[in-house]
């Protein structure tokens, strides 16, 4: 399937207000964790498109990556599950990406029927931060539409977990983000 892509920076930073600062300076958004838990790989994600590349390098005390947005279910959520990935170890990176685009997604749609957007941001040149290969973006209505309903059927969690384990490196990945997503008003 043919997903609607564009390249995008991408700011990992454990610098929230930070991260809204340069929000109001470039068009874009920021993904900022709900929860603040000690164990996550960062607090805040910026996204945007931008020629001012150092606002975002400035906050990105964690990470800076150049990412192909791939918008597999356009939506505006209230509430986001933010996967940071790390490829499958015997596949690399095209691979595990490839499967990811081509056969997960639909995969995710399929048993994720109450999610209203999916972005996947597939690293294409990482600036600074630890080895990162993707970040999932599984947009829900609400935080308990995320919690409760991400998954419509036990049959729907064994499928999906299996599949992830496919592309992706399950137990050295990072700890997943219950985010909010905040947009540029530019």
């Amino acid at each position: 399937m043919a997903w609607q892509t564009r390249l995008e920076l991408a700011a990992a930073s454990n610098d929230i207000a930070g991260a809204e600062a340069v929000l109001e300076q470039v068009q874009g958004t920021a993904y900022r964790d709900l929860r603040g838990r000690d164990n996550l790989p960062f607090l805040a994600l910026v996204t945007a498109i931008t020629d001012r590349p150092a606002l975002l390098a400035a906050i990105a005390d964690v990470g800076l990556y150049l990412v192909c947005r791939r918008t597999i279910k356009p939506g505006m959520p209230e509430a986001v599950a933010l996967f940071p990935m790390l490829a499958h170890p015997e596949r690399g990176h095209d691979a595990s990406d490839a499967h990811w685009r081509d056969q997960h997604a639909p995969l995710a749609l399929e048993h994720h029927p109450h999610m209203t957007a999916y972005d996947q941001l597939s690293v294409v040149h990482r600036f600074s931060g630890p080895e990162i290969d993707g970040f999932a973006l599984c947009g829900f209505q609400s935080v308990e539409d995320l919690r409760e309903r991400f998954y419509v059927s036990d049959e729907g969690v064994r499928i999906i977990g299996a599949d992830v384990a496919k592309f992706a490196d399950v137990k050295r990945s990072p700890n997943r983000l219950i985010a909010t997503p905040l947009r540029s008003a530019r």
